[in-house]
């Protein structure tokens, strides 16, 4: 496993292609990028704790048109103004591109697969996504089989918006885009949290890291902690009193911040990010690399809260990202967000209701190809299927090369074939589930739904896993390694052929997701099959079944809300 390296001070020359020439960085230990770059240390105030829960309230918006913008890295949707869109591109690509120079990762012109993002005007945009999201949510990112992509509140003018749990999120992302190896919960979180209060100033290309979420610094100031040895070898959902819970994210957060704070801490989280990853109890490798006992620690981290934290600025030349935006028919009013809905899973008791008021929505405007996906995806999923499969074979027939289209139809040719009554007529609809595949892995190589469709098309047949499988199942993960399906079919081609350490090593990212869910249990469980010689549980292949891995979405908000202001810190 390649740790996550932190770029940090010391003598260094970097060099990597920007827009067909190149920069050579140069990092000293006074911290300066020669004439490109300025990177700094400077200092801000002691946390000082006042603020609270973040509450997301609104009426519903009026009818508004829809954009989408496009750059290298990302495909923003909004119904706000195209300035601001523009310029919240820019800022994503500038945090991007600062997480991969921070985490010592070759900065690349595009990713196998940008992340789109939806951004709303209030929580009632949310909850066209996600009916089920809580009072304080403000954003959510949703890794699911048809799809990986975050809904998040945009800014309002008035401290409302879903910035700072986007930019989790995105971290989240990025991690498990990037890094391969397993990583205990609490620096999964805390690397996370470190990023998310980045503020990026487009205008200025600058961008400040390290500064503190005034919710988090609270809980830090205000309460107990919960025990290291908790933090170091627990899950968020494995503590179970609730002023630990309060405490999980914060301390996380600190700890992080701690060890980001001067070269050598850097080296002794480098160290310890190792020991972990191969097989070290987390408490014995935290207290080896550190020197220090875990009350030593705990004092030290009491310490450091009573300094002026070290922030860093990079500033320079950050290159202007390409952005281009359209404008979206009047359909994406009606049916943008609903048809994200659909994507996530529905609970059984909702699925008539939504089926038919996406009918009644797509009806409204005919021939519009968002329309037309809607109506089929719905109908195949949990409406009127011959009517879901007559959207969709329209929709051919305007744009042929459609490639959700073509998923969804070579989906239902599977499902089909597992209701079938014989072999043969089974046999037939899955030559023409291949045949819809092949014109949709044509349109799109890269979508990993495709692969993870011809994966599970070859999975019935004889003489599988071959190599080509593997090989498929590996591009669907390079693809989509954020998603915890498609690990899990692949690392049981590896243990059939004969693989299991590499098997495991698919499964432990999702093992130990802290928000993994249902996909975290099932994942130990194919692991410690795996480890005992026994057979794998097996994998279902029910396309309608809600998915099993947990969105994030602020599950990390304390139970209560904090007072206005919190006390001084005590002394120790």
């Amino acid at each position: 496993m390649t740790p996550i390296a932190l770029r940090g001070e010391g003598l260094f020359t970097w060099t990597y292609p920007l827009d067909g020439g190149a920069w050579k960085l140069h990092l000293r230990s006074q911290g300066t990028f020669g004439d490109d770059f300025m990177i700094s240390k400077v200092k801000t105030c002691a946390i000082a704790a006042a603020g609270t829960v973040l509450l997301a309230f609104g009426s519903q918006p009026a009818r508004a048109e829809w954009l989408r913008a496009e750059s290298q890295r990302f495909v923003v949707y909004s119904d706000g103004g195209e300035r601001a869109l523009r310029d919240y591109v820019q800022k994503l690509e500038m945090f991007d591109r600062v997480m991969q120079f921070r985490s010592g990762v070759e900065i690349t012109t595009e990713p196998p697969r940008k992340l789109p993002i939806y951004l709303v005007r209030n929580r009632s945009g949310l909850q066209r996504v996600h009916p089920q999201s809580g009072e304080n949510v403000v954003g959510t990112y949703f890794p699911t089989e048809e799809d990986i992509f975050a809904v998040a509140i945009r800014s309002d003018g008035n401290g409302i918006s879903g910035d700072e749990v986007l930019m989790h999120e995105y971290a989240h992302h990025f991690m498990l885009g990037n890094f391969p190896g397993s990583y205990p919960a609490w620096f999964v979180e805390g690397f996370a949290e470190y990023y998310a209060t980045a503020d990026i100033d487009v205008r200025d290309r600058e961008v400040v890291l390290g500064s503190y979420n005034q919710n988090r610094a609270y809980w830090i100031m205000a309460e107990s902690w919960l025990p290291l040895d908790v933090l170091l070898t627990k899950r968020p959902g494995e503590v179970r009193t609730s002023s630990q819970r309060s405490t999980y994210y914060p301390v996380a957060w600190l700890l992080t911040h701690w060890f980001y704070s001067t070269p050598e801490r850097q080296q002794q989280l480098q160290d310890y990010l190792t020991a972990v990853a191969q097989g070290e109890d987390s408490v014995a490798a935290m207290q080896q690399t550190t020197g220090m006992t875990l009350e030593q620690l705990r004092a030290s981290l009491r310490r450091y809260t009573r300094e002026r934290l070290t922030i860093t600025k990079i500033s320079g030349q950050f290159p202007t990202a390409d952005v281009f935006v359209e404008r979206l028919s009047p359909t994406a009013d009606d049916l943008l967000l609903i048809n994200q809905r659909l994507k996530i899973g529905v609970p059984d008791e909702d699925r008539q209701a939504l089926g038919q008021e996406v009918t009644r929505l797509a009806a409204r405007h005919g021939d519009d190809p968002l329309a037309l996906l809607a109506a089929g995806h719905a109908g195949l999923h949990f409406g009127d299927r011959p009517a879901g499969e007559r959207a969709l074979q329209r929709l051919l027939d305007i744009d042929p090369d459609h490639v959700e289209a073509l998923q969804f139809l070579a989906q239902e040719r599977l499902k089909q074939a597992r209701e079938a009554e014989d072999d043969d007529q089974a046999q037939a609809l899955r030559v023409q589930a291949r045949g819809y595949l092949s014109r949709a892995y044509a349109a799109g190589q890269n979508d990993y739904r495709t692969l993870m469709l011809l994966s599970e098309l070859r999975r019935t047949q004889p003489g599988y896993p071959n190599e080509n499988d593997l090989l498929t199942l590996g591009l669907a993960l390079d693809r989509a390694p954020q998603l915890a399906a498609v690990r899990f079919p692949y690392a049981d081609a590896l243990v059939k052929t004969g693989k299991p350490e590499e098997a495991i090593a698919v499964l432990k990212p999702v093992a130990n997701n802290p928000h993994g869910g249902a996909a975290s249990i099932f994942a130990s469980g194919m692991i410690a099959a795996i480890e005992k010689g026994q057979a794998l549980p097996e994998i279902t292949q029910d396309a309608e079944a809600p998915q099993i891995s947990e969105p994030e979405s602020e599950p990390e908000t304390p139970p209560q809300t904090p007072p206005e202001s919190a006390p001084s810190p005590a002394s120790e």
